[in-house]
């Protein structure tokens, strides 16, 4: 039987990114080469060192989440034990005398700064702040704004209202000139011309007008179309009379035969 001759190809060296020839003499001889060593050993420094900072990490997150669990955990616990001291009525969280728990929104209220006190974060509210500051500055916003309100209350003085007394007259003639005649006396007749539609003004120009050349122009091309449409139209004139003349006759004819 006659054999062939097959080629084997090559083979990729992964470590020293290279192709050899793909038979055993060939794969053993790289492998035992000083290049593909030093290759293999660099490669795994790499891997090692990419596996301890990628446990690293995963320590680093583990670690955050339990950090963030006992916070969580932390303030779910203070907020159970706020909320219970609202419901017992207690107000030892209250951040002074005057402060008043509002069940609405939760916070502490006191009517005579309008400052809201956050017991679990230790911060202060108002509307006219429109933010959370810290103690220092709710007091001072409060004390400025008391100062602002007491200055515009007492600049503003309410005017004294005087009243005119108006004298009543109780029956008789009234006082004064008393016109009887009235003063229009076209106003109470029924239908009278008006003044202003009889005597209408005309405007008069002293000034001849003043026409253009354009129109000037335009209206002498008019008066002269005008001009041949009547030299055009005399010839015809004498035709429309004896038409005219001739049903005249007609109609006397026809009269005299039927009376």
């Amino acid at each position: 039987m006659t054999e062939y001759w097959v080629s084997q190809g090559n083979k990729w060296c992964d470590f020293c990114k290279i192709y050899i020839a793909n038979n055993p003499l060939s794969i053993r001889t790289h492998e035992i080469g000083k290049r593909h060593k030093d290759n293999v050993t660099k490669r795994l420094a790499t891997m090692q060192k990419e596996g301890a900072a990628k446990e690293k990490e995963q320590q680093q997150a583990a670690r955050a989440l339990q950090q963030i669990e006992a916070k969580a955990k932390k303030s779910y616990q203070k907020d159970l034990e706020n909320s219970q001291r609202n419901v017992d009525g207690d107000t030892s969280a209250a951040p002074g005398d005057g402060w008043e728990f509002d069940s609405t929104s939760g916070y502490y209220y006191d009517k005579s700064t309008g400052l809201y006190f956050d017991s679990n974060s230790g911060f202060y509210y108002s509307d006219g702040l429109g933010k959370w500051v810290t103690q220092e500055e709710a007091y001072a916003w409060a004390k400025t704004s008391q100062a602002n309100a007491g200055q515009s209350s007492s600049s503003q003085t309410k005017p004294t209202a005087s009243v005119a007394t108006v004298p009543t007259i109780k029956g008789g003639q009234a006082p004064g000139l008393v016109v009887k005649k009235p003063l229009n006396p076209m106003r109470t007749v029924k239908g009278a011309p008006s003044a202003i539609a009889v005597n209408k003004r005309k405007r008069e120009d002293g000034k001849p007008k003043v026409i253009s050349k354009e129109e000037e122009a335009a209206l002498k091309a008019r008066e002269a179309a005008r001009k041949r449409m009547e030299d055009r139209e005399k010839p015809l004139m004498g035709l429309y009379r004896s038409l005219e003349s001739s049903e005249v006759v007609i109609k006397m004819i026809t009269n005299s035969n039927y009376p």
